[in-house]
């Protein structure tokens, strides 16, 4: 492993293993507009950009999908099964990773700046947030992804 990574322990190429989506009461949730087992890959370099793209499963031409999710505070928006935005992150104390989205599919995302709880296990990231679903019942997302690179 250089210098870098070991520095900063984000710094790679990550594929999406699982994400869920949990209410307070413990109960499953599916967010519509990904679904529940969606394509995505997230990279992190070590001067500081990131980049995102999260694709529904069976994504389809001509697939009736929902056309639209709205981000909360602390999520971004998808338009009919894709989501993707980049730009700069810092990592924080405790764990914790800040992302300012200088760009992204849904253009009232752009400018963001969400902060994520993350842990690193082996070749493992799990980030954690709170968020709601496209119908606007509050979550927590845990995302699960592998280190490819």
């Amino acid at each position: 492993m250089d210098s870098k990574k070991s520095e900063n322990p984000l710094v790679g190429t990550w594929k999406l293993l699982s994400r869920e989506d949990v209410t307070t009461s413990g109960e499953r949730r599916t967010e519509p507009i990904l679904g529940s087992n969606p394509i995505a890959y997230l990279i992190y370099d070590a001067a500081g950009h990131f980049a995102v793209q999260f694709m529904k499963r069976d994504r389809k031409s001509g697939q009736a999908t929902e056309a639209q999710a709205t981000g909360g505070a602390n999520n971004s928006g998808a338009i009919h099964g894709y989501d993707a935005y980049f730009g700069r992150y810092t990592v924080g104390p405790e764990g914790t990773v800040t992302q300012e989205l200088e760009g992204a599919l849904t253009p009232a995302d752009v400018g963001k700046v969400v902060t994520r709880r993350f842990q690193i296990q082996g070749t493992e990231l799990t980030i954690a947030l709170e968020t709601t679903t496209s119908n606007g019942q509050p979550v927590t997302r845990t995302l699960r992804w592998q280190r490819l690179a």
